[in-house]
C-alpha cells in the first residue's frame, strides 16, 4: 500500500460505502491513524500528503480488510475510548457506547459531592460504568457483577490498567436473593440490562448482530422488561433509603419501565433524554 494518508482516506471511502455512511467512514479512518500515528482527526491535515511507514501501511491494511468483514473497529482495535479512559474490548463484552457516557455523567453530577457510597453496577460487561465512576469519585466503594465469566475477566483487566479498585462478582441477576446478605445495601444501584426486542433486530447493523454478545443485548418480545423487573426487586431490598436506581432504558419503552418502578414503590421516578432525544435513561429514588 504506497499510497499517502489521503489516498487512504479515499479507498477507505470506496471500499466501506456499501457498509457504512460517509460520515461514519472518515470515523473510522480517524481511529484508524489515531492508534497507527496517534495523530487526532483535527491533526489529519498535518499527514495527509505523507505516506505512512511500511509496518503502518501493513497494519493499516489489515485493519481495513477487518473492517470490510463488518467487524466493530473496537474489535479491530482491542479496545474502546469511553469518558475519557480506554477499555479492552472483546466478543464476551458490549462495546462501550455514548449513550452509557451520558448515565455515567448523571450519577457523577448526583454523587461527587457525597462521602463513601456504596455502589453496585449490575451487567457491568467491560466494567466501563464503575471504573469510570471510580476514576472520577474514588471515595467510594464499588460493585460489579456479570453473568459472564469471559467479561469478567476483560472488566478486572480493565480496572487494573485504569488503576480502580472494583470487587467483581459473577453471578445472575435473576437469582440475586440467592446471592446478597439481606444486610448488605448499596446508595447507587446502576444497571444497562439488556433491553432490545428481537422485533428490534431488522433495524440494527449487522457489525453489532454479528460481533457482539446477543445475551448482553436482547431479550424475549414477550418480556421486554425482564431484567428491570428483576434489578427494581434487588433494589427494593438493596437500595439504602437515601439511595438511586439508575437505568438505561429502551427508548420506546420508557414510559412502561417507569411505571414498572413507580408500581413497585420508588419515588421521584425520573426519565432523561441523550445528546439525541431520545428517552434513554431513568432515575428513581428508594421506596418510602
Amino acid at each position: 500500500m504506497n499510497n499517502t494518508w489521503q489516498e487512504i482516506a479515499e479507498l477507505f471511502q470506496k471500499e466501506l460505502k456499501e457498509l457504512y455512511p460517509s460520515a461514519e467512514i472518515n470515523e473510522l479512518f480517524s481511529l484508524t491513524v489515531e492508534h497507527l500515528c496517534g495523530k487526532r482527526s483535527n491533526q489529519l491535515h498535518l499527514i495527509k500528503h505523507e505516506q505512512p511507514t511500511p509496518k503502518a501501511s501493513a497494519e493499516t491494511e489489515h485493519i481495513l480488510a477487518q473492517l470490510k468483514t463488518g467487524r466493530p473497529i473496537q474489535h479491530v482495535l482491542g479496545y474502546a475510548h469511553f469518558y475519557g479512559h480506554i477499555f479492552e474490548v472483546s466478543e464476551h463484552t458490549l462495546i462501550p457506547r455514548p449513550e452509557t457516557e451520558e448515565l455515567v455523567h448523571l450519577i457523577r453530577q448526583d454523587s461527587k459531592s457525597k462521602q463513601a457510597l456504596n455502589c453496585i453496577d449490575i451487567g457491568t460487561g467491560t466494567g466501563c460504568i464503575p471504573i469510570s465512576l471510580a476514576k472520577c469519585m474514588p471515595q467510594h466503594q464499588y460493585w460489579a457483577i456479570d453473568i459472564s465469566k469471559e467479561a469478567l475477566e476483560v472488566a478486572k483487566r480493565n480496572a487494573q490498567k485504569n488503576e480502580v479498585d472494583i470487587q467483581f462478582i459473577q453471578m445472575d441477576i435473576l437469582e440475586w436473593d440467592l446471592a446478597f446478605a439481606s444486610d448488605l445495601k448499596f446508595d447507587i444501584i446502576v444497571s444497562n440490562p439488556p433491553y432490545i426486542t428481537t422485533l428490534e433486530k431488522a433495524d440494527m447493523h449487522q457489525n453489532v448482530l454479528a460481533f457482539e454478545p446477543h445475551s448482553a443485548l436482547f431479550v424475549e418480545d414477550s418480556a421486554p422488561l425482564l431484567f428491570y423487573d428483576y434489578i427494581g426487586d434487588f433494589a427494593k431490598e438493596h437500595l439504602t433509603p437515601e439511595g438511586h436506581l439508575y437505568f438505561e432504558i429502551n427508548q420506546y419503552l420508557a414510559d412502561e419501565t417507569a411505571e414498572l418502578l413507580s408500581k413497585k414503590g420508588f419515588n421521584n421516578v425520573q426519565i432523561f433524554n441523550d445528546i439525541n432525544g431520545a428517552k434513554r435513561m431513568i432515575r428513581a429514588n428508594a421506596p418510602s
